[in-house]
């Protein structure tokens, strides 16, 4: 009797709104109750919050940082061509190829380990001898001598440590010569990694 009404559209349709048991929440409301407590925010202002920046903001931190990086890493290298470590060599005197071949050069005399004191001495010798013409291109002619001795000493070093090479692995990997080549032409002493073998003659099986 006192309850109130509905009222139609002309097609007979109750619009939804009218209706007094269906209360439409407010925005706070709908939020707390989807448990955020807090607006949305806008999908700019999420995007710019989750951007990282790629160059940190002290770089001259970040450069002494990779500096000091660099220094360990460089050490750490030195100490492992020093104790024979591989893990820590540079790539380029890894694997079981590689070491074979430093073991098998370093257990060889090669002319080329002189080669440096022998040059030296040859050309200390020309300051000597510049009075003297004839003398001087001996001293010159000896010199080139030696070296093409180098030459056919590290071939025939190259030839046999290839034989065994191929023996052993099955193959020759590719830079093999001139790393051979630049390890007998240095002094024993100074090669790195360092010889393994204080003695000579101690071939690799």
């Amino acid at each position: 009797m006192f309850s109130r009404s509905k009222t139609s559209t002309p097609d007979g349709v109750t619009p939804v709104g009218d209706s007094p048991d269906e209360v439409t929440p407010t925005s706070d409301a709908a939020q707390t109750a989807a448990g955020k407590g807090r607006p949305t925010p806008k999908r700019n202002v999420a995007q710019a919050a989750n951007k990282r920046p790629l160059v940190p903001d002290d770089r001259k931190a970040a450069r002494k940082a990779q500096r000091e990086k660099s220094r360990v890493d460089r050490e750490r290298a030195y100490q492992a061509m020093q104790t024979g470590d591989e893990r820590y060599m540079p790539a380029k005197d890894k694997g079981p190829v590689r070491r074979y071949v430093r073991d098998f050069v370093d257990a060889r005399w090669n002319l080329g380990e002189f080669f440096l004191p022998v040059a030296f001495i040859f050309l200390f010798a020309t300051f000597f001898t510049q009075q003297y013409p004839q003398l001087s291109i001996f001293v010159m002619l000896g010199l080139y001598g030696f070296l093409f001795l180098t030459i056919i000493d590290a071939w025939l070093l190259w030839r046999s440590l290839k034989k065994r090479l191929t023996a052993k692995f099955g193959e020759v990997p590719r830079g093999l010569l001139m790393y051979t080549i630049t390890r007998a032409y240095q002094l024993r002493r100074s090669r790195l990694p360092k010889p393994m073998s204080k003695k000579r003659g101690n071939y690799p099986e």
